[in-house]
């Protein structure tokens, strides 16, 4: 019974090419709704990698939530940039969207007006400061590359094209990310008791029933092969076919080597193609330190470290820094120019890989390279929480997967493809004079188990790590104790 519910997938009506998100419950809804809920509330700005399902959420949301709602594409609709130019103050700005935008109704706190790709209209991004002051509408912009526009250009050439307009302290920005592993299982079905036993289990550190174990690892593999795209998950779910996956995934990466190709400067656009494609040689080396010489023989890094800049800022991978301690602050005591690369999705690297080994992961039968894919679905559990990624390595070969703030702690991230010792981990636990950790997270095909200061969990608990810090209210000082001297 218990696993019948877990494998319900609800049905999906929509043909493949045009796609519906909405069995895709997204927990950045509940941000959304508390940013509509306060009341000093500034425009906000949602960043993410392209085809995450922004535009999606932010029209769903706001015609569930508004009387009137304003759309634009700035990419789709280059001619609504003319609603921003000369005057950017808010009255011209409705006069002119009203007559560009066939039909459009301004109501005053019932408006939200929704500006998609905001990267190429320099002077919306800009007008989101009147929109703050004059208060009368909300107002949501996404964009997909915000944070390359401009990428590769003089700053004088910046300043005249005008990437210095960002309003600063008139607008909020977040990030949002492809599916994580939380909202995969909600996609599948699986209801909120289930995972909240598995939560349980975590935070009480206790054993996982074995149906809802082997269930959840199947699902976890599911998770690998598809990855968070919406796009491909809803492919993945009215179809279930490795090859129509597999095909979805490569028409993403297509349309991201695009934008490298649109948005980069002419000298830049091989280089960050060269970066972006040596991902899966990096990851299948021993030591996974991102090398030049990997991407081209006698790279450089002033050759390729803006390239991966690049792709960093356009959410397509993250770097996980190597840490000179092991303690925290993490981010002070990590090292720039050391490390690895992981793509945000696991999807992305999966789709980077030979067709066919989709159907290995499912087999099993991955053998070294197993251990590159499921460090960097831990790569994507924690950078769709949120989290920077560091690691330690010295030349002594002694080399820790992940350091995390956990508990208040640096605590150690040890993910194993199969069953067997982390030595490095071992060593280190044993020196805490040395190293100061106490504690360490062993990740692998297991269920939950503690021996001794490490933690045993299954990988599909990967997504529950997370530093969860309680309210902290700073006391008052009691100024009766302050004397004249």
């Amino acid at each position: 019974m218990l696993i019948r519910m877990l494998f319900t997938v609800k049905s999906v009506t929509l043909p493949l090419k045009e796609y519906d998100c909405a069995m895709l419950k997204r927990k950045i809804e509940t941000y959304l709704a508390k940013w509509k809920g306060s009341e000093d509330r500034k425009p906000l700005v949602i960043k993410g990698i392209r085809q995450c399902g922004k535009t999606y959420i932010v029209q769903k949301f706001a015609r569930e939530n508004y009387e009137s709602v304003v759309y634009m594409n700035f990419i789709l609709e280059p001619d609504k940039k003319s609603a921003f130019t000369g005057n950017i103050d808010v009255d011209t700005i409705i006069l002119n969207l009203s007559a560009l935008i066939q039909g459009s109704r301004f109501i005053e706190g019932k408006t939200c007006i929704i500006l998609d790709e905001i990267q190429e209209c320099k002077e919306a991004r800009t007008a989101l400061k009147s929109f703050h002051i004059d208060g009368r509408f909300d107002v949501i912009a996404t964009g997909s590359l915000l944070g390359v526009k401009g990428y590769g250009k003089s700053k004088k050439k910046n300043e005249e094209e005008g990437q210095d307009s960002v309003p600063v302290g008139y607008e909020t920005v977040i990030d949002m990310y492809p599916l994580d592993f939380e909202e995969f299982l909600w996609a599948n079905g699986i209801s909120e008791a289930v995972i909240d036993a598995v939560k349980s289990c975590f935070e009480h550190e206790r054993a996982v029933p074995d149906g809802i174990h082997k269930a959840m690892m199947e699902l976890l593999y599911r998770y690998v092969i598809v990855g968070g795209l919406p796009e491909v998950v809803n492919c993945f779910l009215e179809t279930k076919n490795i090859e129509l996956i597999y095909k979805a995934q490569r028409n993403l990466i297509a349309e991201y080597e695009e934008d490298m190709v649109k948005y980069a400067d002419e000298a830049d656009k091989p280089n960050i193609r060269e970066c972006f494609e040596s991902i899966p040689k990096q990851l299948a080396k021993e030591n996974k330190k991102f090398q030049y010489s990997i991407v081209k023989k006698g790279g450089r890094a002033s050759q390729y470290i803006g390239s991966i800049q690049w792709l960093e800022d356009a959410g397509i991978v993250r770097r996980c820094y190597n840490t000179q301690i092991t303690e925290l602050p993490l981010e002070g005591n990590s090292i720039k120019e050391c490390f690895k690369v992981y793509t945000t999705d696991i999807g992305i690297l999966m789709a980077m890989l030979d067709y066919g080994t989709q159907a290995d992961i499912l087999k099993g039968n991955l053998l070294g390279y197993k251990g590159a894919i499921f460090e960097n679905l831990m790569a994507d559990f924690l950078c769709k929480s949120g989290q920077k990624l560091y690691y330690f390595h010295k030349d002594s070969g002694l080399e820790l997967d992940f350091l995390v703030r956990f508990k208040g702690e640096c605590v150690i991230l040890e993910v194993k493809a199969k069953s067997g010792k982390a030595k490095s981990m071992t060593t280190v636990l044993k020196n805490k004079d040395v190293y100061h950790v106490k504690n360490a997270i062993k990740l692998g095909q297991y269920n939950v188990g503690r021996e001794g200061d490490i933690l045993t969990i299954p990988l599909y608990m990967g997504f529950l790590i997370e530093d969860k810090l309680a309210d902290v209210i700073i006391p008052d000082v009691d100024l009766s104790l302050l004397t004249t001297i």
